[in-house]
């Protein structure tokens, strides 16, 4: 059964840190490319970082130098270390894969194994 879990998803004040983990199972992880998306009620997904199986990453400029994206291909896991929180990054935020490498220049298409999501709530 192809699956992605998030955890690790919280409450904290701005400026504060939280690392969420994405465990996958079902499918050959190193083939995939890997990807962390966030989304608000009432606005469209978007793209925050992905991973390529060689370690490759690309940010959404507004969480570059801030949140660093990370895998361990051995467990089959994805990480996103978010740091210096903004009440802006509040959001659900969902691991997701697409077959092959990452398509830099659509980096944030094709994706079509998702999590179900980890909540991220960040006060001021």
């Amino acid at each position: 059964q192809v699956q992605l879990v998030e955890s690790g998803g919280g409450s904290v004040q701005a400026g504060g840190s939280l690392r969420l983990s994405c465990a996958a199972s079902g499918f050959i992880y190193s083939r995939y490319c890997m990807g962390w998306f966030r989304q608000t009620p009432g606005k469209e997904r978007e793209g925050v970082a992905v991973i390529d199986s060689d370690g490759t990453t690309s940010y959404r400029d507004s969480v570059k130098g801030r949140f660093t994206i990370s895998q361990d291909n051995a467990k089959n896991s994805l990480y996103l270390q978010m740091n210096s929180l903004k009440p802006e990054d509040t959001a659900m935020y969902y691991c997701a894969a697409r077959e092959g490498a990452c398509v830099y220049g659509n980096t944030w298409l094709g994706y079509n194994i998702w999590g179900q999501g980890t909540q991220v709530t960040v006060s001021s």
